[in-house]
């Protein structure tokens, strides 16, 4: 097995504490809905187009599955897993950040709903664009959809075919460059 350069390992434990940040910062925010939105009326930001506004999801995305709970912890226990893989066999070269700091989204983006549902049975969302009737999220759900968007921009523009090919082989042989 090799050595983790000191460098790879200072950026390592740099990503790792973002995550750890971010998934803080998603449950301070879900802290501050439960104390100021629920059981209260919408906060209206921008009038008829976007408010606070509390709601406890005990499904997935907008709304479906609902009350499968052991469903969803067993799927992002699994992605959590499957995603962190993949943060560490990325390459470490610099054209490869965009993904680290993607996955450094996507992984509290799982992590925070994740924590919700082990501890209240259900997701506390609390944004809403009214004005197109948008089902209500979250922090965590921002991180998620903002990095899946940017995965994808990244993969049909950025990368080519030989970077992808070199990263699934990185992948599946676990080959990392630490």
């Amino acid at each position: 097995m090799r050595q983790i350069s000191k460098k790879n390992g200072i950026l390592l434990v740099l990503g790792v504490f973002a995550m750890i940040v971010l998934t803080a910062f998603d449950q301070f925010t879900k802290y501050l809905a439960v104390c100021h939105l629920k059981h209260k009326p919408a906060i209206p930001i921008l009038p008829g187009v976007f408010e606070l506004s509390y709601l406890e999801n005990h499904g997935a995305a907008f709304g479906i599955l609902q009350g499968q709970k052991t469903f969803f912890i067993l799927i992002t226990v699994a992605a959590i897993a499957v995603m962190f893989y993949l943060y560490l066999s990325i390459p470490k070269q610099q054209r490869y950040l965009p993904l680290h700091l993607l996955f450094i989204l996507l992984i509290p983006g799982a992590a925070g709903n994740f924590i919700d549902r082990c501890i209240n049975n259900y997701v506390i969302d609390f944004f809403y664009f009214r004005l197109i009737n948008f089902p209500v999220f979250n922090v965590a759900d921002v991180y998620f959809s903002v990095a899946t968007v940017f995965l994808m921009i990244l993969f049909c523009f950025y990368y080519g075919e030989e970077d992808v090919d070199m990263i699934f082989r990185r992948l599946l042989f676990w080959k990392r460059d630490l």
